[in-house]
């Protein structure tokens, strides 16, 4: 039927997983997910390679 349907299971997965992880290192998960869309794999080498963000003061 449709060949590609698989294909955006992974990608929409792989963008939820890459807003968790922005998380954890303290940046905007929405952010990181809707880039995540766009860039998929890129995203997360960014994520991965980018240094954790210092919390805010808010934040303990």
């Amino acid at each position: 039927m449709n060949d590609q349907f698989p294909f955006y299971i992974g990608w929409g997965t792989l963008a939820l997983i890459n807003a968790g992880l922005a998380q954890t290192k303290h940046r905007n998960g929405l952010l990181w997910w809707l880039c995540s869309l766009f860039l998929g794999p890129i995203a997360t080498l960014l994520i991965v390679i980018l240094p954790r963000v210092a919390p805010g003061l808010d934040e303990a």
